[in-house]
């Protein structure tokens, strides 16, 4: 049976602060990157991207409350969040579709340093079977198992287009995974117990295209609706 990341502890940690959790680790070692010792919440609340009041209350779930006065020990608080999302070991990670997507996450050299390392690299296409990208070659989907029991996978990442992805999904369930990152535009069925998070990148961009419409309407003054109508 493959490992996985551990799910938070059991404090009863919203879902919500476990997001903000990454955003805070990362404001943070870019502060242990440039040698600051202590922060404020206000000044990590800043970097992060959040009000203070809220950052408090997230970390004050895993038990670090702050000195009245100093702040919090950057080294310390960055210790504190690596181990709550699992991160004091390395993970291996599976990615399933070597297309653009799949060489760009491949070739991503972030993931050594957060944790994780990309152990296998499987795609369908003959094409694409049998190249190396990012040092590793890229083995046919079939050999999908017995990558993830030689290599001890506990997260595979689905880059493929969406007519495969549920198949892929099923296969890395079978085989012990149950931890999946999906960039494939759809919605996996996965039974419980199996952690999916999702990454649509096109609902991302029709996000951003919405506060910059936004902002594009208060500059004229007026707003318009979605049916293209005037508001007054």
């Amino acid at each position: 049976m493959t490992s996985r990341p551990p799910r938070p502890r059991e404090r009863g940690i919203p879902e919500a602060t476990v997001a903000r959790l990454p955003v805070y680790l990362r404001a943070l070692q870019a502060l242990q990157d440039r040698g600051t010792l202590t922060v404020s919440s206000e000044h990590l609340a800043s970097i992060a991207g959040v009000n203070s009041a809220k950052l408090r209350k997230d970390l004050s779930h895993l038990g670090s409350y702050g000195t009245r006065g100093v702040g919090y020990e950057v080294e310390y608080l960055v210790y504190q969040i690596s181990r709550e999302l699992g991160l004091t070991q390395d993970w291996s990670v599976a990615i399933v579709g070597i297309g653009n997507l799949g060489r760009a996450l491949a070739n991503y050299g972030g993931f050594g340093t957060r944790g994780f390392r990309i152990a296998g690299l499987l795609d369908a296409d003959p094409a694409v079977v049998g190249k190396t990208v990012a040092s590793l070659d890229v083995r046919h989907i079939d050999n999908l198992e017995d990558v993830v029991r030689s290599k001890g996978v506990s997260i595979g990442v689905i880059a493929t287009p969406s007519t495969s992805a549920q198949g892929v999904a099923s296969r890395f369930v079978e085989a012990g995974v149950t931890s999946i990152l999906n960039f494939a535009p759809v919605v996996l069925n996965v039974p419980e117990g199996v952690d999916v998070r999702k990454v649509d990148l096109s609902i991302e961009l029709q996000i951003l295209a919405f506060h910059a419409q936004r902002r594009a309407d208060g500059d004229s003054g007026r707003g318009v609706d979605r049916a293209g109508l005037e508001l007054t």
